[in-house]
């Protein structure tokens, strides 16, 4: 047996494609891909910045500078006023941010990461059904109220990730948590702009899963967890390219 850690085959993998770009490039990549498969819509408002930083994980002043240059290339535009803001171009432009092609090349390693996810997952949803705490649990319920009523897709994205990693804390074992967090986290880096309809309906199993964790039933909770997860294959960007409602 290999001397390494027993959890070696649960690891993240190598991901290069993306760890090749910096900062700046990931956000343009990503607003760039959102829009290139129709999930930021034409003539729809982008978030604030602090928002868009705060849920992709990257400084305020990087953001700036993405939706500044995504407003150069076509992709984007500033308006002014009251009603301004930065705005999905009426008729964006697309194929002009290579960077791009570092996401559309890691699909495989999106598919391993999303099996990964549903492994740990599955496992530490069982856990938190029996060991939850109810101050775990009212905090979660108030995740998905937080959820239901946020305004726009970053700021959903903010509280879905700490809603997973609760989820992962009410299992009571930290190893479970460090392992089920590194995987979601390394996963979440390749994460889009959402429309909100398709995340309301995200948080519908969140609400499920409370519910079956708050009535101590792992069954239904690795039931709905399954059905969570299972569906990213599909619904990132992995599944998206080259679905008909994409555009070419």
């Amino acid at each position: 047996m290999s001397s390494g850690s027993p959890l070696t085959a649960l690891d993240a993998p190598a991901l290069a494609g993306i760890r090749r770009l910096n900062a700046l490039d990931t956000v343009r990549a990503r607003i760039a891909l959102a829009v290139d498969l129709g999930l930021l819509a034409p003539g729809e408002r982008l978030p604030p910045a602090g928002e868009i930083a705060r849920a992709l994980d990257v400084g305020e002043i990087t953001v700036r500078r993405a939706l500044v240059s995504l407003c150069d290339e076509g992709v984007l535009e500033r308006r002014r006023g009251r009603a301004g803001g930065t705005l999905v171009s009426p008729r964006p432009a697309t194929g002009r941010v290579p960077e791009i092609e570092a996401y559309r090349s890691a699909a495989d390693d999106v598919h391993r990461l999303i099996d990964q996810r549903l492994l740990l997952e599955c496992g530490v949803a069982h856990l938190a059904a029996s060991n939850a705490t109810p101050a775990q649990l009212e905090e979660l319920r108030d995740l998905v109220a937080r959820m239901d009523r946020a305004a726009s897709w970053a700021e959903f994205h903010t509280c879905d990730e700490r809603f997973h990693l609760l989820a992962a804390a009410a299992t009571g074992l930290p190893a479970a948590e460090e392992q089920y967090g590194a995987v979601v986290r390394e996963l979440y880096r390749y994460y889009l702009p959402y429309p909100m309809e398709y995340l309301r309906e995200s948080n519908r199993e969140h609400a499920e899963l409370v519910a079956a964790l708050t009535g101590h039933d792992p069954l239904k909770a690795v039931e709905v967890t399954r059905r969570h997860v299972e569906v990213l294959h599909r619904t990132m960007f992995v599944g998206l390219m080259g679905h008909p409602a994409a555009r070419d």
